[in-house]
């Protein structure tokens, strides 16, 4: 069983405009669960890790303790600043270009730990993030963040070539042309 958390903000803390879309897409493996390599995903909305991470400290700091840290690899974000304020302190962004998974976002608690989320792109269609993210908070998974990723890559090729498949059979007659074709001739 996976927990997905959905947590749009407060009413009175969002802004005029903000609407559902603004609640933050997460996915964690369920609590006490055996380590795997990953502890779930985020989908963040950008590649604004400035304007991103606070969101998601906000949720998992009552859950996992402050976070204090957290690292990348820079492949994916333009800009990795050294620092984030978050609510009620500032966590320290680091990042590790050979060490560290490209998908991935380590986040580290000085009381509690280190977990690491895959990070999802944030123009991955609905479908495939909800397959990433129930893959990543899978507690018995054992795929990397860029093994995950390539597979659903690779399934939305899949799927992809069998609608085109279907749309050339359906446009040259589908089961129809087939009928006709099984009909003995002179019939």
């Amino acid at each position: 069983m996976t927990a997905t958390i959905s947590l749009p903000p407060p009413l009175e803390d969002r802004p005029p405009s903000s609407s559902a879309s603004s609640a933050l897409r997460l996915s964690l493996a369920p609590a006490g669960s055996a380590p795997a390599l990953l502890d779930g995903a985020w989908w963040p909305r950008s590649r604004d890790l400035g304007a991103e991470l606070p969101a998601l400290t906000a949720v998992l700091d009552p859950l996992w303790g402050r976070i204090t840290r957290v690292t990348v690899n820079p492949v994916h974000w333009p800009v990795v600043p050294r620092e984030v304020p978050v609510t009620g302190h500032v966590v320290k962004v680091g990042w590790f270009r050979a060490e560290q998974d490209p998908h991935e976002l380590m986040l580290l608690s000085y009381r509690v730990g280190r977990w690491n989320l895959l990070v999802v792109p944030p123009q991955t269609t609905p479908a495939s993030a909800a397959w990433l993210m129930a893959a990543a908070s899978d507690p018995l998974g054992t795929s990397t963040a860029s093994r995950l990723i390539a597979e659903a890559a690779r399934l939305r090729t899949v799927a992809e070539t069998d609608r085109a498949v279907e749309e050339v059979w359906a446009s040259e007659g589908g089961h129809q042309a087939r009928d006709v074709a099984a009909r003995p001739r002179g019939m």
